[in-house]
């Protein structure tokens, strides 16, 4: 059992524990302004809708992606690097372009906005009122999360929140009902990480011994898998693949061995028994899984229960878990850079 925390108390754990806080604060600031109105009022008009970003900020869009293709809009997702130097014939009036950068201001996005030269709207979702992408976008969501240490956590967390409010302006759904699911977000972040302590601790005791982590999901949770792998090696310097369920089956399966864990988000209703199949699977094969979901009898992976449109917020707190608890063990502290930068200005 962990009793020395010092090595993990550091500002990524506070930035961590100011989550609830951001959440509150970007909730409050949520609103349809008329520029973005404008742009949902004519989102049929567009051919495509191109859904691009960078690291956690790319991942965040699986669930806008999903719901907009669910409504016959055509969505793309393309990560910056690649849409400005291999698809920049997309830029055009025919096309809108939605932009995650928490800092607004990466290489990727600096370039971005030359390319574009406001040939195609642009719609930002950011942490940086003054940066360049607010700036220039033809409509732009701001997030309430500070200033942050150094790995994504609150600031991926109200970008969430942001794109759940992108999608429903989009979607032309009645935005008080999306104020009133997603109010209690707040709480139910704090209420998970009340309980931080003893997740870290129980967390210790089942990855020792584990040389190889894989996350997966499914739908809308391919969000916190993606996130989960690329913050985990950022954060705690152990490698981890995100990834989705059916492709863990396709290559990665052959990896299952009492030195795996395959962290498994149960995610929406019509997909949750292939996971639990997934679940079932994993462990026959002498490998250690976990689900995280609403019932899970492991509490590190047990979600408070909120509405569905909360749930892809609340699945980065278990992975922000295992950063926590994996550093721990190799006594480093979590989240501080020693070779990369908070924001990536070089391409």
């Amino acid at each position: 059992m962990l009793t020395e925390f010092s090595v993990i108390e550091g500002q990524y754990l506070r930035d961590i524990l100011d989550q609830p806080r951001a959440l509150q604060d970007t909730f409050a600031a949520l609103e349809a302004g008329a520029a973005l109105r404008g742009i949902a009022s004519r989102l049929q008009d567009f051919k495509t809708v191109v859904l691009t970003g960078m690291g956690s900020s790319f991942h965040a869009l699986h669930p806008l992606q999903i719901q907009l293709i669910a409504r016959g809009i055509p969505a793309l997702m393309l990560e910056t690097a690649e849409l400005v130097h291999y698809h920049d014939h997309l830029f055009d009036r025919t096309t809108l372009v939605v932009v995650v950068s928490q800092s607004g201001k990466s290489a990727e996005v600096v370039r971005l906005l030359e390319i574009n030269g406001r040939r195609s709207p642009l719609v930002g979702v950011t942490n940086t009122a003054d940066s360049p992408l607010a700036e220039q976008a033809n409509a732009a969501v701001v997030t309430r999360a500070g200033t942050e240490f150094s790995v994504s956590c609150k600031t991926y967390l109200t970008a969430v929140m942001a794109l759940r409010w992108l999608c429903d302006v989009f979607c032309e759904f009645d935005l008080q009902q999306t104020r009133d699911s997603l109010a209690c977000a707040s709480s139910a972040v704090q209420q998970y990480l009340a309980s931080w302590k003893e997740h870290v601790e129980q967390l210790a005791k089942r990855l020792d011994g584990i040389r190889y982590l894989f996350l997966v999901g499914r739908g809308s949770s391919l969000a916190a898998a993606g996130m989960g792998g690329l913050i985990i090696k950022e954060a705690a310097h152990f490698h981890a693949e995100g990834m989705s369920c059916a492709a863990f089956r396709h290559g990665p399966w052959e990896m299952l061995s009492p030195a795996t864990f395959v962290l498994i988000f149960a995610g929406a209703e019509k997909t949750r028994d292939l996971n639990l199949r997934l679940l079932a699977d994993v462990r026959e094969q002498s490998g250690h899984a976990e689900l995280v979901s609403e019932d899970s009898p492991f509490r590190p992976c047990r979600l408070p229960k909120t509405p569905e449109s909360v749930r892809t917020i609340l699945e980065a707190l278990p992975v922000q878990m295992f950063t926590l608890a994996l550093a721990a063990e190799a006594g480093r502290e979590p989240g501080r850079f020693e070779r990369a930068t908070k924001i990536t200005t070089t391409e």
